[in-house]
């Protein structure tokens, strides 16, 4: 069961609520509904949520405007649910604050699962903002600045580092392009190419077989996703 947790679910079609609900309190959530985007507004500041499941077709704003609005007060996750499956769906509600994306149809367990790793990110956050990162044998510690594989230590170029930190602390989930870019390249000047040609040499550096990554994944034209950790 788990116990006090609260899912706001944002969707404005009758039946999808009723599955959603039916599906969350058999996990043991409380859950909250909103059928608009000012309603889950309204319903996030009263309610505040340990999850927020949201639809982008709201019939009085994208859910492109809530999640902005959302991110300006308020970390709680937020996992896009919709039938928009284009990738550029995907990164412009990455870009904007979402955590994780679901295209309908889904299944319960998957839907579960990416709750699960949602709310154990927030638990990190608030308690580990400089988390240790452990898969197989590549341990990334932020904190001490170091990178092992298979227990021997790594030297990695700044920008290799700053592009596992990013990982690091969205483990397990896409980081878009666009984000990335914005971190690695605050002054501009760079390019998805240049993002690329990274990527290439950090599996280079961190993979035992770089034509065949197990932690380092690519979204192709959505971005990038370091694999969950052991402890998840």
């Amino acid at each position: 069961m788990e116990g006090s947790r609260t899912v706001l679910i944002v969707d404005d079609e009758p039946p999808i609520l009723r599955f959603l609900r039916a599906a969350l309190e058999t996990a043991g959530f409380a859950v909250a509904e909103a059928a608009s985007g000012r309603r889950a507004l309204d319903l996030a500041a009263l309610r505040k949520p340990d999850v927020i499941l949201l639809d982008l077709g709201l019939p009085d704003m994208d859910g492109l405007e809530v999640i902005g609005r959302l991110r300006e007060w308020t970390a709680a996750p937020i996992i896009v649910v919709t039938v928009r499956g284009s990738e550029s769906d995907k990164i412009a509600g990455l870009d904007r604050g979402a955590d994780d994306y679901l295209t309908k149809p889904f299944g319960v367990p998957e839907l579960l699962a990416r709750i699960r790793v949602a709310l154990r990110h927030a638990q990190r956050r608030r308690e580990d903002p400089e988390p240790v990162y452990r898969r197989g044998e590549l341990v990334i510690d932020l904190a001490a600045h170091r990178v092992w594989q298979r227990k021997k230590e790594l030297r990695l170029s700044p920008l290799q580092y700053a592009l596992l930190s990013a990982l690091v602390r969205n483990a397990g989930r896409v980081v878009a392009q666009r984000k990335l870019l914005q971190e690695l390249w605050p002054e501009g000047g760079s390019s998805p190419e240049a993002l690329r040609i990274l990527v290439h040499q950090t599996r280079h550096r961190i993979e035992p077989e770089p034509a065949r990554p197990r932690f380092l994944k690519t979204e192709p034209a959505v971005g990038y996703r370091l694999e969950v950790p052991d402890d998840e």
